[in-house]
């Protein structure tokens, strides 16, 4: 729980004097979901038969969950993996589609999915989307309990982006989340949480790394546990057959990446920057593969060395965005729980030289990854999540020489 001083300046009672208090990120916050409302409200008007003005269902990528669960529903789950079989049911989603969505998901994904087809498909986008947010929301408030500081939560634009794809970004960053705040108390529970992130096990890359290095082998354990019998359990209920057409995808996945026909400028990665910027493959991947070292160690640092719990699990969270090249925009709604624990943490302890700014750099990024890009072909979404990172660290080595300072006084 936060202390009544924090609380007090969550309500605008306390510090003012920087430019970036509790009063205006009140106010700019009620702004942004104004405007979001008045976005989707216009972008829904002027949509017509499910198409949005720019050719797109709504919620597109949403209707590669809808179209998956059809195929486990109505015929052969493998079938999801090909575009063109998928195309067909896409077509019966929304009516007016014309542009295939290709499913990329492991197996494991579908029993996530798996209900959705029994709805139509806006109900269905509706309650998945309300669902999992209500399942962030509520992981979140843990972490921020006040109602004015929830108002920079729901105005993150990673909500926003998240929503508007009706992606999977609430679950994911819930179950992340969740796993992170047993650790210490529940590591079992934790590690099993963990385990449940193999539906895109892209991002779950450090958690076992973590783990093992702050010595919660149970959570490990569990964990790589976890995430074995999901599979098998998931494998079993689909098929091989779908696991084999997962595995093809991926070489397809990749290709697609590598040449850009999955768009770079939406791609928050370290891959994507080096690509955009006229990189070749080779020099893209290595300058990736460099970054996803010295953030792995980071991490490995932090929690090795038993920071506080918030450092270390900001710091896990934050280097897991910037380990794989495959990434989007609104995979950074994951963000919003690092800046909740520095935001929380800058209030009960002081602020360090531009903590602030950063924290609301990476509030805005979900936005500016693909508007930067377009203007300038420059993709900053790396940058700034590294920018991130690096503030976590510097918080963290000082709080640890703060506490070195206190134990010898």
């Amino acid at each position: 729980m936060i202390s009544e001083e924090t609380r007090e300046e969550w309500l605008g009672m306390g510090e003012s004097r920087h430019w970036l208090n509790a009063e205006r990120v009140t106010s700019y916050s009620k702004i942004f979901i104004a405007l979001y409302i008045a976005i989707a409200i216009g972008w829904v008007a002027m949509s017509r038969e499910g198409i949005s003005p720019n050719g797109k269902p709504l919620g597109y990528d949403f209707i590669t969950f809808w179209s998956a669960s059809y195929t486990w529903l109505h015929g052969d789950p493998a079938d999801a993996y090909d575009l063109s079989k998928l195309f067909e049911v896409q077509k019966l989603a929304v009516a007016g589609t014309t542009t295939p969505f290709a499913w990329f998901y492991p197996p494991t994904f579908y029993f996530v999915i798996l209900p959705l087809a029994v709805l139509p498909y806006a109900a269905s986008y509706l309650s998945f989307v309300g669902a999992s947010f209500l399942g962030f929301i509520a992981a979140i408030r843990k972490i921020v309990p006040v109602p004015n500081a929830l108002l920079a939560v729901f105005a993150f634009p990673g909500v926003f982006v998240n929503a508007a794809h009706g992606q999977n970004g609430f679950l994911t960053a819930m179950l992340a989340a969740c796993s992170l705040m047993l650790i210490e108390s529940r590591s079992v529970r934790a590690g099993a949480l963990a385990g449940l992130l193999v539906i895109k096990p892209h991002l779950a890359v450090l958690f076992p790394l973590a783990f093992l290095f702050s010595g919660q082998t149970k959570a490990a354990m569990t964990m790589i546990i976890s995430a074995l019998v999901f599979t098998a359990l998931s494998i079993s209920a689909v098929g091989i057959e779908s696991l084999k057409a997962f595995i093809e995808n991926m070489a397809l996945a990749r290709t697609a990446l590598e040449a850009g026909m999955l768009p770079w400028i939406k791609m928050p990665t370290v891959f994507a920057f080096m690509r955009l910027l006229g990189a070749g493959i080779t020099a893209s991947y290595a300058a990736h593969i460099v970054v996803a070292c010295l953030v792995a160690f980071g991490v490995a640092v932090a929690w090795f060395k038993r920071w506080p719990f918030y450092l270390r699990a900001s710091a896990l969270l934050t280097g897991s965005l910037l380990i794989t090249p495959y990434l989007y925009d609104y995979d950074l709604v994951w963000l919003a729980f690092p800046i909740a624990w520095i935001a929380i943490d800058g209030l009960r302890h002081g602020w360090l030289k531009l903590e602030r700014e950063t924290l609301l750099a990476a509030w805005l990024s979900p936005l500016l990854v693909p508007s930067m890009a377009n203007l300038s072909s420059i993709q900053v979404g790396p940058l700034i999540t590294c920018l991130l990172f690096l503030t976590i660290l510097r918080r963290g080595i000082y709080v640890a020489n703060r506490a070195e300072k206190e134990c010898k006084n």
